[in-house]
């Protein structure tokens, strides 16, 4: 009986080993064969440049080499062919598995369609920002006479006059009519010469002129300290002058001494 007893026992103990071998073959073979085959594991593509391309070319471009696409965004760009292919992400050269999607984004063929900001009433470069920000294109800037300095006074498309909240595509051309700080309106110049120089500098203002450069001179016989005694441009008889342009004056006497604050 203890012959038989011993056998059992070795039974026993080879059969564990045996399901123990079993069990390591098992895991080796998942780990190193089953699952490479599988997963292609530690095998890489380098992913190609497709930016350029056009859309419909990619399905078969990418299926040879074992790659996809998704369109993750599109763009109106006037300069560029409808469909092609403006970025992708991952980006060229980059190592992926075999599959993967690349991310792309595409030209439109038609622009989406927006509403025309309100460009009036403020400053050619503010209109600029706010045109490049919603995707438009600056037009034509037309000068016009107009006290407002380089204020858009009309935005206009193909000739017309467009209001703020009207449809418009994205890429229009949008032209500005501005300001150029000048009045339309001529008149004599004034004649300044012989008053004194702050009541000659509220007369010009008054009539929509803007003081320019004051020279200071010593008087001369008869002239009185502080008088215009010179202006420019002249009033002759036949000179005239526009609003917001400038006249220069030549005062008798030093130039005041500015208080110190």
């Amino acid at each position: 009986m203890s012959f038989l007893k011993s056998d059992t026992w070795f039974d026993l103990l080879k059969h564990l080993l045996v399901i123990v071998g079993v069990s390591f073959l098992l895991l080796f073979l998942f780990f190193f064969v089953y699952l490479p085959v599988t997963t292609n594991h530690g095998e890489t593509i380098a992913v190609p440049k497709v930016t350029g391309m056009q859309m419909a070319d990619l399905d078969n471009y990418l299926d040879d080499r074992d790659l996809a696409y998704f369109v993750d965004d599109s763009t109106y760009r006037p300069d560029i062919r409808p469909g092609t292919v403006l970025t992708q992400d991952p980006k060229p050269g980059e190592k992926v598995k075999e599959g993967r999607k690349i991310y792309i984004q595409v030209a439109m063929k038609n622009p989406p369609v927006i509403k025309m900001p309100k460009l009036t009433e403020g400053s050619q470069k503010n209109a600029q920002m706010i045109l490049s920000s919603y995707g438009l294109a600056v037009g034509t800037l037309t000068f016009v006479p107009d006290l407002r300095q380089n204020a858009v006074l009309k935005q206009m498309v193909n000739g017309k006059e467009i209001e703020p909240g009207a449809p418009i595509a994205k890429g229009t051309r949008v032209d500005l009519v501005v300001g150029d700080g000048l009045g339309n309106q001529e008149f004599p110049v004034p004649n300044v010469v012989g008053m004194p120089a702050d009541e000659a500098a509220t007369l010009l203002a008054g009539q929509g002129l803007v003081p320019g450069e004051t020279f200071y001179q010593e008087p001369e016989e008869g002239q009185q300290e502080g008088t215009v005694v010179k202006q420019r441009p002249e009033a002759t008889p036949n000179a005239t002058i526009r609003s917001g342009q400038l006249v220069d004056l030549w005062v008798a006497g030093k130039e005041p001494i500015k208080a110190v604050q």
